[in-house]
């Protein structure tokens, strides 16, 4: 017997997603969008499902967004577990090697820490998303194969040591796009002389979205009991993920040609930036890149 379809909607958006453990992001997303009964959905970087915290989630004209999220910094609130080396990096994997952790304390820590601050290179690990011709490093971990990887340059902008004890080291973690903590975690090990995994990771910020606006599935699915507009009050609207970008107003009549994609001059535009495009009537228009002779050129327009 064919299964009814669910009627699907027109809705735009960002869900502040409070992720749960034990569930990846690509289930979580089918399962935000069938609540939301929404006919497009994005979510905005893979969160492992060890991992919980903020996965923004976009709905509707708010996925042309979702690229400029994925290239934000993040932070993250991890706790590391010293002296176990795992295959994965974190407490999903089969432990590969255990090593006493002796004469480790905070002043210890605070030195190392200190050298993964600022600008460092890091080799992504082999259970990642990352494709090498055309094949995920994770369908091939998972295989038994290893393959040299290029490090990769990121920043890490700031590392707090909140708690050190019994082998568990927690701490949070500023840091640019592609920073895998996993990895950062080992590092730490590797250093300090005792190897390490993850063994908890909760991220507390993405680009301008700070944990404190997250939502449960709990509070959705009591929200979608009492409808879609209950639902889309929890929303963020589309260009609160560009929050720290420039705004340009349009006059009507410019506005009516970046409609139609083309670009036009603007007075004291900030040349080389990408800037929010709003009608007169701060009605968000979408996104749109300063050219060096003033103009504005529109990129990513939403519909709505």
């Amino acid at each position: 017997m064919e299964r009814p379809r669910i009627p699907r909607r027109d809705v735009h958006g960002i869900i502040l997603l409070d992720k749960p453990y034990g569930v990846g992001s690509n289930p979580v997303l089918q399962r935000v969008k069938r609540l939301f009964q929404a006919r497009k959905a994005g979510h905005t970087g893979n969160l492992d499902p060890l991992a919980t915290g903020l996965l923004p989630i976009c709905l509707g004209d708010a996925t042309k967004m979702s690229a400029f999220l994925l290239d934000a910094d993040k932070s993250y609130r991890t706790v590391i577990k010293l002296g176990v080396k795992t295959t994965t990096g974190d407490a999903e994997g089969a432990v590969v090697a255990e090593r006493p952790v002796p004469g480790v304390d905070e002043q210890r820590i605070a030195q190392v820490l200190r050298r993964f601050t600022g600008e460092i290179e890091q080799v992504p690990p082999m259970f990642s998303a990352i494709k090498q011709n055309g094949q995920p490093l994770y369908k091939l971990a998972q295989r038994g194969i290893e393959v040299e990887r290029k490090p990769r340059q990121i920043t890490i902008y700031r590392i707090t040591l909140l708690h050190f004890g019994d082998g568990l080291l927690e701490i949070d973690v500023d840091c640019s796009k592609g920073t895998y903590i996993r990895t950062l975690a080992e590092d730490i090990g590797e250093v300090l002389g005792c190897g390490a995994h993850v063994a908890g990771l909760h991220r507390t910020r993405a680009g301008p979205f700070e944990a404190a606006r997250m939502v449960t599935f709990d509070q959705l699915e009591a929200a979608a009991k009492e409808g879609p507009g209950r639902l889309d009050a929890l929303l963020q609207p589309m260009d609160s993920a560009l929050a720290q970008w420039p705004d340009v107003l349009l006059a009507e009549d410019t506005a009516y040609f970046v409609r139609r994609g083309q670009a036009v001059r603007v007075a004291q535009a900030p040349a080389g930036e990408w800037v929010r495009l709003y009608t007169s009537q701060r009605a968000f228009l979408g996104v749109g890149q300063v050219l060096d002779d003033g103009r504005v050129a529109p990129k990513r327009l939403v519909a709505v």
